[in-house]
């Protein structure tokens, strides 16, 4: 009974704890990945959810625009060529998640760190550079839109 008046209650301890969401909690490896990143939770209607929200974007308003410049016919064939073209991307970056090994390699969790296990070099710096115009690129196309919108 002496031994366990001696070490206080966990609460009261004075010894550091990681408390970071990286670190999850100690003890409870159930509770995260084979990266020792906290487990992911999603399903296949949370992932069909996030990618229906990042499709349906500013390309769907400009979808009857476009289909009004081109036709039916061409419209119908230019919207099957882009979505050919976008399920050849989507299969790339998939394919592009894990480095080495598809089933237990390092997981990359962005691009810059996709390019960087697999091409290397000043490849990286150059997909950072075409990261950053293409956001500057976008938010000027946004800011002219807009503008030309409210006259």
């Amino acid at each position: 009974m002496a031994a366990a008046a001696a070490k206080p209650p966990r609460h009261l301890s004075r010894e550091a704890t990681e408390v970071s969401v990286e670190a999850g909690s100690r003890g409870d490896e159930a509770r995260l990945d084979d990266d020792g990143r906290p487990r992911r939770t999603g399903t296949m209607w949370t992932a069909s959810a996030h990618i229906i929200t990042a499709v349906i974007g500013a390309g769907v308003l400009s979808l009857a625009w476009a289909m009004a410049q081109l036709g039916w016919g061409l419209g119908l064939v230019a919207m099957v060529v882009f979505a050919a073209i976008s399920y050849y991307t989507s299969t790339l970056l998939a394919e592009c998640y894990r480095s080495g090994d598809p089933v237990a390699g390092k997981r990359n969790y962005t691009y810059t760190e996709a390019v960087r296990a697999i091409l290397g070099g000043a490849q990286v710096k150059l997909c950072g550079l075409i990261q950053y115009a293409n956001l500057v690129g976008i938010a000027i196309g946004y800011t002219v839109a807009s503008s030309i919108s409210m006259l």
